[in-house]
């Protein structure tokens, strides 16, 4: 009985849990990482909130100094496509919240329908910004060396708007007329990063559709839906500032 052979392994007695196939193994319980990676999301979102910032401060900043040259070029802007967009972007956040509770809830279908639901608005919204975009193009309203600011100016038009030139309004000054570039250079730079935004969210919803599509998150390991919708929620309310601070605030002396 003394041979070593017959030693006890120096694991013997210790009991191992099994822990869930989506768990990593740096984790102490499922409880942790799901901890772990919602107060990941949420320090994301901040230097996110910290990066549209420092765009909505130029923004505002910029707008003092060059007021009559904001408010001429937001004339160019369609409230009607902005108006869709802002309701296409808070009925996304509807059917996207819906997907997170029917992940919750382990309901399938209605995750499978609020995820396609959720895809086809942020297409809708997107394909509409094209068509601004395409707008912009057309009149060359992109800044650089194309850029019509003389449209701004007495040596141009009036301004942009035909209705306003009916209505008298005053021509800009060509130096004022100049700086209508900048609006636009802030337009492109706002309104394009939330479209990148836009694209990334729509390219991770498509995977986590096709997921879903095959029983994926029906397991109660719901911590992507939910982050992912944390994700979703802030883009919407970002667009929700940018529409106001682009489309209306300067449309009018």
């Amino acid at each position: 009985m003394s041979d070593s052979s017959h030693a006890l392994p120096a694991n013997a007695g210790v009991t191992h849990h099994e822990h869930p196939p989506y768990q990593r193994h740096h984790f102490v319980s499922m409880e942790q990482q799901t901890e772990t990676t919602s107060f990941g999301m949420w320090l994301f979102l901040l230097t996110e909130i910290m990066f549209f910032g420092g765009l909505f401060t130029a923004y505002l900043i910029y707008r003092n100094w060059y007021y009559p040259a904001f408010v001429a070029a937001s004339h160019t802007l369609s409230i009607k496509e902005g108006s869709f967009n802002t309701l296409l972007q808070i009925t996304s956040s509807f059917t996207m919240a819906m997907g997170v509770w029917c992940a919750e809830t382990k309901r399938q279908k209605g995750l499978v329908w609020a995820l396609v639901a959720t895809l086809i608005l942020g297409l809708g919204f997107l394909g509409i910004k094209a068509d601004e975009y395409h707008e912009k193009y057309v009149k060359d309203h992109i800044p650089g060396h194309a850029f019509a600011g003389h449209a701004f100016s007495p040596q141009g038009f009036i301004h942009p708007d035909e209705e306003a030139m009916k209505g008298g309004e005053k021509p800009l000054a060509p130096d004022m007329a100049a700086k209508t570039e900048v609006y636009f250079s802030l337009y492109f730079a706002m309104t394009g990063m939330h479209a990148l935004h836009m694209v990334i969210g729509i390219a991770l919803l498509c995977g986590m559709l096709f997921k879903a599509m095959r029983g994926g998150y029906m397991d109660g390991h719901i911590a992507f839906v939910e982050n992912f919708g944390l994700y979703w929620h802030f883009v919407d309310i970002v667009w929700i500032f940018l529409f106001p601070l682009l489309y209306l605030i300067s449309r009018h002396q």
